[in-house]
């Protein structure tokens, strides 16, 4: 039986964090950026991460502090790359229901202005489209629901995460 938390996966810029910390208010539940876990686990920033081990060893990384995760009642924000690794989506959709938030790339190209410094898990000469082609796939594959948060406000965007969760 898969557990009562709420992931909400997407690109990063997407709102995960922002969205996930204002949705657990909502809920009275907790909050977890997954990305902090892997910062903490390995004494590192993720862009640190990424420069000095490489791509792939960032996702193994990535993948084993995501697997490290066990809580309740928790809205959990992955790294937008954690749908590249089986065993870390695998271990999110057992933790609980898994919501995308959509956002258009152009969207996302007006909020993502960091992207050499973000920590964005990325091919050297990747683009933020390149990215975008490669995930999207995915986080429609793996989500339960979708919700398409270009144009809301925070507000509207947690509410449509929560009008999607009540009708599954």
């Amino acid at each position: 039986m898969r557990g009562d938390n709420i992931v909400l996966i997407g690109m990063p810029g997407s709102g995960k964090s922002t969205v996930g910390v204002l949705l657990a208010k909502t809920l009275g539940y907790g909050f977890l950026d997954t990305d902090l876990v892997l910062q903490r686990r390995e004494g590192a920033l993720l862009q640190e991460i990424l420069d000095r081990r490489g791509l792939a060893a960032f996702l193994d990384a990535e993948e084993a502090a995501i697997c490290s995760v066990d809580c309740a009642r928790t809205v959990i924000a992955p790294g937008g790359s954690a749908v590249c690794r089986p065993g870390a989506i695998g271990h999110l959709r057992q933790l609980g229901r898994v919501v995308y938030l959509r956002l258009s790339l152009g969207a996302l190209e007006g909020r993502v202005n960091n992207i050499g410094t973000r920590g964005i898990a990325m091919s050297p000469g990747q683009t933020l489209a390149d990215v975008y082609a490669d995930r999207a796939p995915l986080y429609d594959q793996y989500a339960d629901c979708t919700v398409d948060a270009d144009g809301q406000t925070l507000e509207e965007t947690v509410s449509a995460v929560l009008r999607a969760l009540a009708a599954r």
